[in-house]
């Protein structure tokens, strides 16, 4: 085993030798032996948020990992990869990010996000600035290859390091996390399950630890853990190693958006070398895909989304003042974390447009917000009071983000775009391009030049994302 180092600040592989081969050559074709005999890919239609995979020696652990990894659609384009492992040297209060460098394998080198972590660690007192805590510890490091072999190095890697035996940190975490759990970045949690009783009852054990992890309930999870712990007769030092960055996922997936996957399993039991059956270990690869929800609105919620736009503007005009937010009278769309565009229009002449995508506020909040901003809207002439009467609204209300790779996947008069570089943005909503009639190259030109200030040719180097907008007239 190669002693750990870190040379120029990179994190160089500290188990490569050990739980999985040190050349390059021999890695490459110890991960693809690991596909052949891995699980395919079972759902082709929901969008795959997060996998939980072991981090055992790959002779053990290996093919439940690969089964895992295997679930990432063919060309997966994340932006950012979080992996959450949980320390076998260290115990601290919440989790260290690593900032100081890259991450190497014999694949080559990863390249952490350091200004994200950076962010991440200033911003809640969860994080903590512990380099130390990542040198020798392989529960993240083993997922990296399985990572590469996938994604290639087309990824920012978030490494995290969770120190802490505490369920309120955990909490903690995914608070922190829950900006980042989004359709663009995934999530990779390490842990393997059951600690040394034998075969049979690993068995049984490890299913209803896993049983426990899809019910999607941080508290089910406590409590079928200490559950596991009062087992007599199994040998059982521990159920689920990794328990704090499983829950931390839980708290960020405990809602009806999420659904957790049983894929595969095995133990250290089955396998082919080694394969004790009086003493083993348990592994599972699990999935989280994010449910695909129907984006249509009720004629119900677009009168309201109305009456909630009007209501806000002509309180305003007439007192000069925001007024509070209106709660919600309908249960469905309004209360979720959705985009929205308000666009003003007196005499049919356009007079303001102000919208903005969701960021953990709700439609119902967004709508009234953006409303009162649209009628103040700095490059038109400030609607006045006497024009309430020849004012008529359009909102579209704006489905997530999705990051493209080729400008062939936008379709004009159905796609938005929202074009990205750095702190540079610009968005043009789908009507744009039915209005004007430009190409899709026009398109992008003409909201990266004007929109997002990057050059008529800036898009081609910037993210590119597209969205659909249900639009709601009055009248």
């Amino acid at each position: 085993m190669r002693a750990w180092k870190a040379k120029n600040n990179i994190r160089e592989a500290a188990v490569a030798g050990k739980f999985y081969p040190e050349s390059k050559q021999e890695l490459e074709q110890e991960i693809k032996s690991l596909f052949d005999e891995a699980e395919k890919r079972t759902d082709k239609s929901s969008h795959l948020q997060a996998i939980i995979s072991p981090h055992a020696g790959y002779i053990f652990s290996g093919k439940v990992a690969a089964s895992a990894f295997n679930q990432l659609p063919e060309n997966a384009n994340y932006k950012h990869v979080f992996v959450l492992a949980s320390s076998h040297h260290f115990h601290f209060n919440g989790a260290a990010i690593y900032t100081q460098g890259n991450y190497k394998t014999p694949l080559g080198e990863i390249e952490v996000d350091k200004e994200l972590g950076e962010k991440l660690t200033k911003s809640s007192p969860v994080f903590k600035n512990k380099p130390e805590t990542h040198e020798h510890e392989h529960s993240l490091e083993v997922q990296l290859p399985f990572l590469q072999y996938k994604l290639g190095n087309n990824f920012k890697l978030v490494p995290i390091i969770l120190g802490t035996n505490k369920a309120n940190d955990c909490k903690q975490l995914a608070k922190a996390l829950k900006h980042y759990f989004t359709s663009e970045n995934l999530f990779v949690i390490s842990t393997d399950f059951s600690h040394f009783p034998d075969y049979e009852n690993a068995n049984n054990i490890d299913f209803l630890t896993a049983d426990s992890i899809c019910k999607n309930n941080p508290e089910d999870l406590l409590s079928t853990l200490k559950s596991n712990e009062k087992q007599s007769g199994t040998n059982l030092a521990t159920s689920l190693c990794g328990w704090t960055s499983v829950l931390t996922l839980l708290h960020l997936t405990q809602s009806d958006n999420f659904e957790y996957a049983k894929i595969d399993y095995q133990n250290s039991g089955d396998a082919k070398v080694y394969g004790d059956k009086k003493r083993v270990v348990g592994y599972w690869a699990l999935t989280v895909h994010r449910k695909t929800k129907a984006f249509v609105i009720s004629d119900e919620e677009k009168q309201e989304l109305l009456e909630k736009a009007r209501t806000v503007i002509t309180n305003y005009l007439e007192t000069g003042k925001k007024g509070s937010i209106i709660p919600a009278n309908t249960q469905g769309i309004l209360n979720d974390e959705t985009g929205v565009f308000v666009s003003v229009y007196v005499n049919q002449e356009l007079r303001g447009c102000i919208g903005g995508f969701a960021q953990e506020k709700s439609l119902n909040e967004l709508i009234q917000q953006m409303a009162v901003s649209s009628v103040c809207d700095a490059r038109f002439e400030n609607i006045q009071l006497e024009e309430l009467a020849n004012m008529h609204l359009e909102i579209s209300v704006l489905s997530p983000l999705k990051l493209i790779k080729y400008i062939d996947e936008i379709v004009l008069g159905k796609h938005g775009i929202y074009i990205k570089s750095d702190y540079n943005t610009g968005t043009f909503l789908p009507q744009v391009a039915d209005k004007t009639g430009w190409s899709v190259t026009e398109f992008l030109g003409h909201c990266s030049r004007d929109k997002a200030g990057l050059g008529w040719e800036g898009w081609k180097t910037a993210e590119l994302y597209t969205y659909e907008a249900i639009i709601i007239r009055e009248d």
